[in-house]
């Protein structure tokens, strides 16, 4: 049988609301692995819409690893987002201008970085990521969940903000499995196995 080719749009047949996701992506600061697909009730075109505050001039990418499952209104706050917190003011008077233009003159509004995204990571209807965070491999992010930091690998996390509900599996076994990246193996391999990584993990090792 044909393994499904990762640079197919859509790889469901006759199915146009979801796509293999790094097919659709147009801006350069969003980078996706191959397989990862984004589901979306209305129109796929919308998950560049959900990326908010993605400013060419801040810099920051969102970076988005491989068999990731995302769902329809996830939503990603980036870096351009951000104000000033430490000042007297949060508002953002250097960005209109004229009179105001040398307000942010030797300063910097606040960045975190990347967001970057394992793989292998499901992530639920309606959750919103914000600027920075970093997801680990195999994690799930429950439906309307708002991650504010940081998730551990094969960590489910649910709740606003985000708290751990339970590691997926034993740590002796997440271990393993990192150790083990099934993601970059070949697909062939990943093919051969596939029964494999749909039972329990003990039946890799």
């Amino acid at each position: 049988m044909k393994i499904p080719d990762p640079n197919t749009v859509y790889p469901l047949a006759n199915y146009k609301n979801l796509c293999f996701l790094k097919n659709y992506i147009n801006n350069p600061n969003i980078v996706v692995g191959d397989y990862t697909y984004y589901d979306d009730f209305e129109d796929v075109g919308n998950f560049e819409k959900n990326v908010k505050y993605h400013f060419d001039f801040v810099g920051d990418k969102l970076i988005i690893g491989k068999f990731c499952m995302i769902a329809s209104d996830a939503t990603f706050i980036m870096n351009g987002g951000n104000h000033l917190t430490e000042a007297t003011s949060a508002y953002p008077f250097a960005i209109f201008g004229g009179a105001w233009q040398d307000a942010m003159k030797d300063k910097s509004y606040p960045t975190k970085g990347d967001t970057v995204i394992g793989n292998d990571v499901w992530i639920g209807h309606g959750a919103t990521l914000m600027p920075g965070v970093k997801i680990g491999d195999g994690a799930i992010i429950a439906t309307k969940t708002v991650v504010t930091k940081d998730v551990e690998p094969y960590t489910i996390v649910g709740g606003n903000p985000a708290k751990e509900i339970k590691k997926r599996f034993s740590e002796d076994i997440i271990s393993k499995l990192l150790e083990l990246q099934w993601w970059d193996w070949d697909i062939e391999k990943i093919t051969q196995n596939v029964h494999k990584l749909t039972s329990g993990p003990e039946t890799l090792f």
